[in-house]
């Protein structure tokens, strides 16, 4: 490879243990990946309970563990829409199903293709005009454009070449999707490499077994070195790649993140669509390309430095020929028309000034404080003296974002569906067929979905009966008892709710006072999914998310309470208003994700605080209700994660109302407009709290 110096060996074990310290160590990197399976298999699980037949997969580096904080790593979504099927030829032709067919010639570019439209009564080609988002080519084939992606585009999100994304904001990840279609079988341009023999054994025999078990795909992009990009599909890898990535050693996962980092502190330039010229998946790809090359002996963290330079090396001799070749489709290069000689010259005059790459170049790197950080373990300079996260902090940001993310994923379920009694009892079965025949991790999701559908569903029974004879049966309560255990409250407050609707005060007490002693405020992190906002990170919520796995949901996480219209009957009236939030005019302020505005949907402990309020004035326990509205007050104040602070100020209002305190009230729904002007039930509350001050 290189001459090796002596001091090599030092630097990198230093520098291995600094990516210890920021979270690029074996225990991390397989949190990061279980988490990131776990959430992909509750999406496939949430979307079949509604009779969906998509599949989602998250890809990229943070399900790969191939991150750290400070990358700020973009979220990649995966979207497989399996109502196209894209087929080789037409022996594969099904009936029944949407198929496509796949055209690959002397004039597609390697890795892309063009697809034609077919009949789905016949294997005959389709021959007419069929819209704008298909053309008909010299030959008369309707082909269809990528540009058709364009449909499912969401409102906030913009198309960047395959996917559509949308922007990091405060607090908040980037995210990128990307709409795929399956094939029918592997194309034959990528079965080359599933029978290649490897001269290093890399990848090995197992490893291409299974890639060759995952589904090849096309996602909507042309090549930019062609003249018909609108019309052309890339071939993406993406699940046998994944599979190369999970089989890397800690060595190799941390030269593709340190690759990361130099691409982001010294070479990267941005094009006009603030791309960056040279992808974190070339550098993946030259990375699979050295360790194809080079004996597994090599990669170890006694010579990462070494191997660091052998792949950006590497990478500097692919840009030197502007050929990058696909580790599976190698004829793809993926600098192809990539960039113009100018600003080719300028990253080789950046890359020349890294090669060697060596401790001066690292001390300049910020990311993660990476070059103090090595610094200090070089014993340069005194760590006193700099304030950086200690290992320990590095890990509970990790953890803690890891199981929020769980819990967004979980409270999913909920959010799709119509909240109707037959969808909550298709998606119940559902998860019950899945945990019958599914494998471990397909139980453990199964696990964490079920408690909030049985408890919706106990919560919709009881609206029913609520409305017949004004009791909870008994079936009702055996489906909400089955959810309890959903989070440390939701779940709970619902059963309260419901006790105090029927005027069984005494029971409502018991379960909001056995809540509030759950309900950890210092520890217990307030989780919605009805949009995105900004959420400060809790000291105690970090630390024991570190020390437990998924289980800790039940302990340290609220969920918010969420009634839809079909459980109206199990809320008190105050909060019903917002379920009626939205004037004709309000609606067209309304975002595609907004249908939660149609649901009474409040944070876990303004809920409680609000009911021990309503539930000791039926019990005429006024200092007990006084002491629980001041407690409300105080939350609504205080607690930086509310994400649903104007409900909590309606209800505020009212209870000030009831303690005929107009001018309070009136102060309360003022600042719930100020948080959310439009669909917001504080003007409804404003207009009736006026009129009753006037009468």
């Amino acid at each position: 490879m290189f001459h090796t110096p002596d001091y090599y060996h030092n630097i990198s074990m230093r520098l291995s243990e600094v990516l210890d310290d920021i979270g690029v160590n074996e225990n991390i990197v397989m949190k990061r990946r279980r988490t990131a399976l776990l959430g992909e298999t509750m999406d496939i699980i949430s979307y079949r309970a509604i009779g969906e037949q998509g599949t989602v997969y998250n890809l990229g580096s943070q399900s790969e563990g191939t991150t750290t904080v400070g990358l700020q790593s973009d979220t990649d979504i995966f979207v497989c829409a399996n109502d196209l099927i894209v087929i080789q030829d037409w022996s594969e032709w099904t009936p029944g199903e949407h198929n496509i067919l796949m055209i690959q010639n002397e004039k597609t570019p390697p890795g892309y293709c063009l697809l034609q439209v077919l009949r789905d009564d016949a294997p005959l080609p389709i021959t007419d005009e069929v819209g704008n988002d298909f053309v008909n080519d010299t030959q008369g084939r309707t082909l269809i454009k990528n540009t058709i992606i364009d449909i499912a585009l969401q409102e906030g999100r913009r198309r960047q070449g395959p996917s559509h994304a949308s922007a990091a904001q405060q607090g908040l990840l980037a995210s990128d999707i990307v709409l795929a279609h399956p094939c029918k079988s592997w194309p034959q341009s990528s079965r080359a490499w599933l029978h290649q023999q490897e001269t290093n054994k890399w990848p090995t025999a197992e490893m291409k077994r299974y890639a060759k078990s995952t589904k090849c795909y096309v996602v909507g992009v042309g090549s930019t070195a062609s003249e018909n990009v609108a019309f052309e599909w890339r071939l993406s890898t993406s699940l046998a790649e994944r599979c190369l990535m999970f089989n890397l050693n800690i060595t190799q996962i941390k030269c593709y993140v340190l690759m990361k980092m130099i691409l982001k502190s010294y070479i990267n330039v941005e094009n006009v669509d603030n791309e960056s010229y040279i992808s974190s998946f070339m550098c993946k790809t030259v990375l699979f390309h050295c360790i194809a090359s080079k004996p597994s002996c090599v990669w170890k963290e006694c010579n990462i430095l070494n191997c660091l330079n052998y792949c950006l090396f590497t990478l500097n001799n692919c840009l030197l020929n502007e050929h990058c070749p696909h580790f599976i489709v190698h004829e793809n290069n993926l600098m192809a028309g990539k960039f113009s000689a100018e600003v080719k010259q300028q990253l080789l005059e950046r890359m020349s000034t890294l090669i060697p790459f060596d401790d001066i170049s690292l001390f300049g790197i910020q990311i993660d404080n990476l070059g103090e950080r090595l610094q200090i373990k070089l014993n340069m300079i005194n760590e006193v003296h700099h304030d950086i996260p200690q290992p320990d902090e590095c890990t509970m940001d990790v953890t803690s974002n890891l199981l929020e993310y769980t819990a967004t994923t979980v409270l999913y379920i909920e959010k799709i569906g119509d909240g109707s009694l037959e969808t909550l009892l298709q998606k119940v079965i559902q998860l019950k067929r899945y945990y019958r025949t599914g494998d471990m991790l397909e139980k453990t999701a199964c696990k964490l979905l079920a408690p909030l559908l049985c408890t919706s569903t106990g919560s919709l029974i009881a609206s029913q009966n609520i409305q017949i004879n004004n009791t909870v049966s008994p079936q009702a309560l055996t489906w909400i008892e089955a959810g309890l255990d959903s989070d440390v409250a939701s779940s709970r407050l619902k059963l309260a709710s419901i006790m105090y609707c029927v005027g069984n005060a005494e029971i409502a007490a018991l379960i909001l006072s056995h809540i509030e002693e759950q309900y950890k405020i210092e520890v217990t992190e307030p989780k919605c999914n009805c949009y995105a906002f900004y959420k400060y990170a809790k000291r105690g919520f970090g630390q024991l998310s570190r020390q437990y796995g998924v289980e800790a949901l039940k302990y340290i996480v609220a969920f918010c309470v969420k009634f839809f219209t079909s459980e109206i009957n199990c809320v008190p009236h105050e909060l019903q208003y917002e379920m009626f939030r939205s004037t004709q005019e309000d609606l067209l302020h309304r975002g595609e994700d907004d249908d939660w505005m149609d649901c009474a949907v409040v944070d876990s402990l303004p809920y409680l605080y609000f009911l021990q309020y309503k539930t000791y004035s039926f019990l005429q326990r006024p200092e007990e209700q006084q002491q629980a509205l001041n407690k409300l007050g105080l939350v609504i104040r205080t607690e930086l994660n509310l994400a649903h602070r104007e409900t909590a100020l309606n209800l505020l209002g009212q209870c000030m109302e009831q303690e005929n305190r107009p001018v309070d009230a009136l102060q309360c729904y003022t600042s719930s407009l100020h948080l959310r002007e439009r669909n917001n039930a504080a003007r409804f509350h404003i207009c009736r709290c006026l009129a009753n001050t006037i009468s």
